[in-house]
């Protein structure tokens, strides 16, 4: 199988290319794309906004639908599949998978595609792992980190800021939004080693997971 990841950060894609490997092993391909923030569907599901700015869910719509004529040039033999990785923020669940759904259902031909939402941001993932955190950062707050709600709306990424970050989120964020997103690409790269993709306490990690395996597993049976 090979796998093409959307997702809408760097940070994020830091993350995918440790931790993919971890859960299917070496024997499928895949290519980690990020984008400049998460944007927003267009109406019409024409692709809106400016190409150059690379906002994920502005480009979606051209995204599936190019990458539905592509795969429908593969060989049978070589299966692909689009997985879309991106950040619930204070959306609706329900609402949010429709309208991701609605964008897939109006591609001819639709690629293989899954919709993997990270419940509140992408460090729910992280901090699913609090072994890695503290192998990673050996003087991590424990007071924060056992404080946090797996996958709660609760501001996840200033949680683990607090965690671990000199001052917490109130002191990286009086340094500006570019070095909020140079600390989570950091945290991506010195936390994703350590983790166990086999047991994460984040039920949004454990469904990519296994959206994932489900995926790889097929193309061997």
């Amino acid at each position: 199988m090979h796998f093409e990841f959307l997702v809408e950060d760097q940070s994020g894609k830091k993350a995918l290319d440790i931790l993919v490997p971890k859960i299917v092993g070496d024997d499928h391909t895949f290519k980690v794309h990020f984008y400049r923030g998460i944007g927003r569907i267009p109406k019409g599901l024409a692709a809106g906004g400016e190409a150059n700015k690379r906002m994920l869910l502005d480009q979606l719509p051209r995204l599936l639908r190019g990458h539905g004529r592509t795969f429908g040039g593969y060989p049978r033999e070589t299966p692909a599949a689009v997985i879309v990785v991106c950040d619930l923020d204070d959306k609706c669940l329900k609402a949010f998978r429709q309208e991701l759904l609605s964008v897939l259902d109006a591609c001819n031909p639709k690629p293989e595609t899954r919709f993997c939402i990270a419940i509140e941001e992408g460090e729910a993932w992280l901090l699913g792992d609090i072994r890695a955190i503290k192998l990673a950062y050996p003087r991590a707050k424990d007071a924060v980190l056992n404080a946090y709600v797996n996958d709660s709306i609760c501001g996840t990424w200033e949680c683990l800021a607090d965690a671990v970050f000199k001052g917490g989120s109130a002191s990286l964020r009086a340094n500006g939004w570019q070095a909020v997103g140079a600390e989570k690409s950091l945290w991506s790269e010195k936390i994703a080693p350590h983790m166990d993709v086999t047991n994460n306490a984040s039920p949004s990690f454990v469904y990519f997971r296994k959206k994932l395996l489900e995926l790889a597993g097929a193309t061997a049976r």
